[in-house]
């Protein structure tokens, strides 16, 4: 019995030993483990950067490499469109999210931010719709009496007619019931230039200091950049918008510029300008272009140039040439 009890417990034994030896099974193996899941998210939050749109790229689990995200970042050609401005002190930008290039005319004043001026009426009406505050079908507001410089202001006026006529007290009475925090939080969203709305009322703007007429986004707080605008548009209208599908069409509708261009090309967009004491030291137009199967984001910018044109019907002319060219693929390079 005493033999019989010997082989017993060697048996026990070995077995015990051969259950330890089996791999993932001791506390060392688990704090390897953790260490290495720790590793790769730190490599992940390394890799993001502010601007840049990532690309996450997914491995099998048989794979042994780590987990990575790659940056994609968008490509910067300089182009020479000088022959465009006509020795005009501007810039221009075109966004092509299909080959996700930047195509800069004049890259140190298309990375200067200026007052956004009437182009900013794309986003104050993209708010205004998303929220219910506009309402395109009863969208009339009653004129208060006052007689403006602009005949086409001095009535009462739907949406589409002050959008189209830039009609700024229509924009200011939308803006102020649109509010500061909403105002806020949008533009923080569209990372819109400075976001600053600090000088509400436009007290800053040494062109106007009719209340009614004047506001953070004409000549005051509010800056942005040429490429930013695109940025923005793009942030609007591209794959990733967070904006409704309809809202969107109500904006692209009064968005689209009724001027004839090239063949099937459709190009939607908003002007803008602005002086300072008299002169006309800003000028835009913003905006993107369809055509079957395409899109691309564009904006022009005119800064204060002697004895030359310096409007935003200027800049309207000059993105519409740019962009037409561009997506008839001529050598505009």
């Amino acid at each position: 019995m005493r033999k019989t009890d010997k082989l017993f417990k060697i048996c026990c034994c070995a077995f015990i030993v051969s259950v330890m030896a089996l791999p993932g099974c001791t506390g060392e193996s688990d704090d390897v483990a953790d260490h290495q899941t720790v590793g790769v998210q730190a490599s992940e939050d390394m890799s993001q950067t502010e601007e840049a749109p990532t690309e996450k790229i997914t491995q099998t689990e048989e794979s042994t490499d780590p987990i990575q995200e790659q940056e994609v970042e968008s490509a910067i050609t300089e182009v020479d469109w000088s022959n465009y401005f006509e020795e005009i002190n501007g810039a221009a930008v075109i966004y092509d999210p299909a080959e996700n290039c930047y195509q800069i005319y004049n890259q140190e004043l298309a990375l200067t931010r200026r007052s956004p001026c009437s182009t900013f009426k794309i986003i104050s009406s993209l708010i205004a719709l998303e929220n219910g505050i506009i309402e395109p079908d009863n969208s009339t507001r009653v004129w208060s009496g006052e007689v403006f410089w602009n005949e086409d202001w001095n009535k009462d006026i739907d949406f589409s007619d002050a959008f189209h006529a830039s009609c700024v007290w229509y924009f200011r009475e939308v803006i102020d019931e649109i509010g500061k925090d909403m105002m806020q939080d949008e533009l923080n969203k569209l990372q819109y230039g400075n976001c600053d709305i600090s000088d509400w009322n436009g007290e800053l703007n040494t062109n106007n200091h009719n209340p009614a007429l004047t506001g953070f986004w004409i000549e005051s707080s509010l800056l942005i950049s040429p490429k930013e605008q695109v940025e923005v548009i793009e942030r609007i209208f591209g794959d990733n918008t967070n904006y409704s599908e309809e809202t969107r069409n109500q904006l692209k509708q009064v968005m689209l510029l009724s001027e004839p261009n090239e063949s099937d090309i459709l190009i939607y967009g908003k002007t803008g300008m602005g002086k300072s004491y008299g002169i006309v030291v800003d000028s835009w137009f913003t905006g993107f272009a369809d055509i079957p199967e395409k899109r691309i984001y564009f904006c022009v910018y005119l800064g204060e140039t002697e004895n030359k044109d310096v409007s935003s019907a200027k800049a309207r002319e000059i993105a519409v040439e740019i962009v037409s060219a561009y997506l008839n693929e001529s050598p505009i390079l």
